[in-house]
Formats: structure tokens, sequence, C-alpha cells
């Protein structure tokens, strides 16, 4: 039990997503003018580089066909057919990932003696591209489905553990020593206390997976599946209609972050600081 105590280490310079990118002060007006400079730039580039004659083809690239072809893609059933299989795809790979990561980063930064064991097999996958298991996804998995789920999930459980083990490593040690001093078992500081002030760690690296998962959802689904987001870009560009590329492709963007605002919605509700 006295052990326990040596897992713990505050790090001031850990920071969040939201520290670097969240940062609420200035108000919803400047992030409206970050997207009409991002949107600004998409035109202009767009503009330089697509209007020559040798790229008269990559026209469709341009602002006004993408969002023309964008409209047209939300009145057919086969474009919502396909949202919602990536995003079935993405929240149920992220919930498996979630389901074995979080228990295994509490226990990895719960007990010192699993976290050496753990540390450079964790480290030997993270460096491997979760793309470079696709053909073993194919050989394992009888179906394109279990393909692609296999695939998310292991792009995005070694992020859900570190990060649920830096949670647990960051809890205050004030609170660990009383409740050691009441005689709390190591089940009941997990319960009561590693897990609650965790919390706002798993949901960041929930917030990170979906970013990941995001990235490799688009070429999974290029393995054979009939539907989906990154089925409908394969398709396009099969076919040469590239302002339906390129709605898909902001498509994908919208869905992206208004998954990641649900997301910071979450992260706010549940954080604190155990400093205050």
């Amino acid at each position: 039990m006295k052990s326990i105590n040596r897992f713990i280490y505050r790090d001031p310079k850990q920071v969040g997503l939201d520290a670097i990118f969240g940062n609420r002060r200035f108000g919803w007006k400047f992030e409206l003018y970050g997207l009409l400079a991002f949107t600004f730039f998409w035109i202009a580039a767009s503009s330089f580089i697509f209007t020559r004659p040798e790229f008269a083809q990559f026209n469709g690239f341009l602002p006004g066909p993408t969002f023309k072809a964008l409209y047209v893609a939300v009145q057919e059933s086969r474009f919502w057919v396909s949202v919602f299989a990536s995003l079935r795809r993405i929240l149920f790979g992220i919930f498996i990932a979630g389901v074995i990561g979080i228990p295994t980063g509490i226990l990895i930064g719960f007990y010192p003696r699993v976290r050496s064991l753990s540390y450079s097999p964790i480290q030997f996958v993270r460096m491997i591209s979760p793309l470079s298991w696709m053909p073993i996804a194919l050989l394992l998995f009888a179906s394109f489905e279990s393909a692609v789920y296999f695939l998310i999930v292991m792009a995005t459980i070694c992020p859900i553990i570190l990060n649920t083990t830096i949670g647990v490593l960051n809890v205050n040690p004030q609170w660990i020593k009383m409740a050691l001093n009441q005689g709390a078992s190591n089940f009941q500081l997990i319960k009561t206390i590693i897990i609650p002030s965790s919390l706002p760690y798993m949901l960041t690296s929930l917030r990170m997976a979906l970013g990941v998962a995001w990235i490799v959802l688009v070429p999974a689904e290029f393995l054979g599946v009939s539907s989906g987001l990154g089925y409908l870009i394969n398709d396009a560009r099969d076919t040469m209609e590239y302002d339906r590329l390129m709605a898909m492709i902001i498509a994908i963007g919208i869905l992206g972050f208004i998954l990641d605002r649900i997301c910071q919605k979450l992260q706010n509700a549940f954080s604190w600081s155990w400093n205050e």
C-alpha cells in the first residue's frame, strides 16, 4: 500500500488540447474570423492553381463547384447512408478502443511494475502506422466491416492508453495520502479518486482518438465496403467527379468539427483543477 504514493507526479507543463487551441477569451467572433480567413485562403489558392489552362480539368476543386456538389449530395439518400455508416464505424471503433484502453491506462498508471513492463511494448506498437495493419486485417477478418473496425481500434488505442495513464499519474498526491490514512484499499482508491480525477484526461484521450480515427477511416473504407464517406471519395475519384470528391472532403471536415465540439463540451463539463 505504501508504494502507491511513488507512482504520482505532477507535470506543470502538461497541457490539454483546449489549452493550445481552445482558448475562449476572444469569443466566437475570432473563431468565425479564422474560418473566414481559411475560406479566403482556399479560394485564393485554388483560383491561382486550378484556373490555369493546364489544370482546367481540376476546376471542380474550386469552392463554387464544391459547395454546389455538396448541396446536391445532402439531398441524396446515398450521402446520408454513407454519413451514418462512417459515423457508426468511427464511434463503435473508438468505443472498443476505449473499453480496452481506459482500464489498461488506469492499471498502467496505478501499478509501477505494470507501467515498467508495458512501456516498451506500447511505444513499439504506437510507432507502427495504423494503415500498415491493413493486410493483416484483411487476412484475419472475414468481412471488410470488421477489418475497418480493427484498423480504427489499432489507430486509437495507444493514444487512449497513454493519455489515461498521464491522468492517473497526475492525481493530486494529497488526496491519495488522505485516502491511505483512512485505510482505503487499492480498489477504493481507483473507484473513488483515480477514476473521477482522471476523467478529464480520459475525455481528452477520446477527443484525440476521434481525430486519429477520421484520418484512418477514409483509406480504410477503400478496402471494399460499399458505403461511407471514404467510399464516396474513392468513387468520385474513379469517375473523375472532382467537385463531388472535394465536397465529400468538406463533409468530413464538417462532421469531424461537430464531433470535436461535442467532445469539447463534455470535457468542459467534467474538467476541474485539483489546485483550486
